[in-house]
């Protein structure tokens, strides 16, 4: 359908003149326009209430007048809020550069000698007009804008303090100890994680991170977290992460979620035999840790959510007393580094974190280190890192003895 022409808003014009003859001649010269009103003001002393109630978009105003100086009127125009961004044409019987300059350096937007042919007296009331319209669209445009960011802003923040909240409780007692720390970038971003006891004997530990930045990345990965946590997947041996991340592939294609996939590392450990298997979909290795050395948990399995049907494979690794589990998403360590404009070498990376691991506050030194890297307290990706820490001693036995709420179960 075309689209029909928008129509010329309005001109209306405001002459203040004390003589009525220059009044009535401009009147008869923009009788005949068409969206043209006009306002005739003979008294200065009450031009800006006529102003106020008029609402011009082009004032033209004479310099000569009893009682007030037509200068100092111009500047009364310019210091009115109501009349400040009016387009101001200053009239004078004759050509007399100095009071120009000074007019316009009070503010006067255009000079003319009184009177000229009713043609440039139309043209200039029109063009200064127009781009009197032309501001105050903008303006109303600029102050919408500015409303819908702040709603939207404030829209990010409450689903951003959501996302917060579905993390899970942090793990200071027991056979098993967690820690972990979330740091979300400027955009809601696509990281979870999660952990949660399976049954007495199963401890399922995730970390996903989804394409992209926005609400659509991160309602995908709270969709996946809570599928997870509520253990809601048919057909599905939720203590296998092979099955686990198969479903989750099968379930969550791309071409259904805006071109969206996500990495994730899923793991279950076993405290009865000291085991922990994983499945990694295109995440970065989680690191297990113990005795200065730190074995890399990667697989080759795809990002889900980009080939439906994929096959994934289990790795099952045994977990030594007092080991450490990090998991991480790439947001800890793809930085751009302020002094080389570099990114920052995996390898590198992997060297400092191995330094960390054992110590107090291991994950704060990271963060801390990322941010003096990154030269910004907020990074541009997600900081997400969970580390689990497997004390000595029967797991098991210790684990049964606790009451169910401790448990988790």
């Amino acid at each position: 359908m075309p689209v029909a022409p928008s129509q010329p808003a309005p001109v209306r014009v405001l002459l203040v003149d004390d003589q009525p003859i220059v009044g009535q001649t401009v009147r008869q010269m923009l009788a005949g326009e068409p969206d043209v009103a006009f306002e005739y003001c003979a008294d200065p002393a009450a031009a800006l209430d006529v102003a106020a109630e008029f609402r011009p978009t082009v004032v033209l105003q004479d310099l000569v007048m009893p009682d007030v100086d037509g200068l100092l009127l111009v500047k009364f125009f310019r210091a009115n809020p109501a009349t400040r961004d009016v387009p101001l044409v200053v009239l004078s019987s004759k050509e007399e550069p100095v009071i120009k300059a000074r007019a316009f350096a009070l503010g006067a937007n255009d000079y003319m000698v009184k009177l000229p042919d009713k043609l440039e007296v139309v043209a200039r009331v029109k063009y200064h007009s127009r781009g009197y319209t032309a501001l105050l669209e903008r303006n109303e445009a600029y102050r919408r804008l500015a409303e819908s960011q702040k709603e939207l802003a404030a829209e990010l923040r409450q689903a951003s303090r959501y996302v917060q909240s579905l993390l899970p409780p942090k793990l200071t007692t027991g056979s098993v100890r967690i820690d972990w720390r979330f740091v979300p970038s400027t955009q809601l971003a696509g990281d979870m994680f999660g952990h949660h006891w399976l049954d007495a004997d199963h401890l399922a530990v995730f970390l996903l991170d989804v394409s992209g930045h926005g609400v659509g990345s991160a309602l995908l990965a709270v969709s996946v977290c809570n599928l997870l946590m509520a253990k809601s997947l048919p057909d599905t041996n939720i203590r296998d992460p092979a099955a686990v991340v198969s479903k989750l592939n099968d379930s969550f294609p791309m071409d259904r979620q805006d071109g969206k996939y996500f990495t994730i590392w899923y793991g279950v450990y076993r405290p009865a035999d000291r085991t922990l298997t994983y499945c990694n979909a295109g995440h970065p290795p989680a690191l297990l840790c113990h005795a200065g050395q730190v074995e890399q948990l990667a697989a080759d399995g795809p990002a889900a959510g980009m080939m439906p049907g994929m096959p994934y494979d289990n790795r099952t690794v045994p977990v030594p007393p007092d080991a450490r589990l990090v998991v991480f998403s790439d947001g800890v360590f793809e930085i751009e580094v302020a002094a080389t404009r570099q990114m920052w070498p995996f390898e590198d990376f992997l060297g400092y974190l191995g330094g960390l691991i054992g110590r107090e506050g291991m994950i704060e030194e990271q963060l801390a280190h990322s941010r003096t890297l990154s030269g910004r307290e907020t990074l541009d990706d997600d900081f997400s890192m969970m580390e689990v820490c497997f004390p000595a001693g029967d797991h098991e036995a210790k684990r049964k003895k606790k009451p169910p709420a401790e448990r988790g179960a």
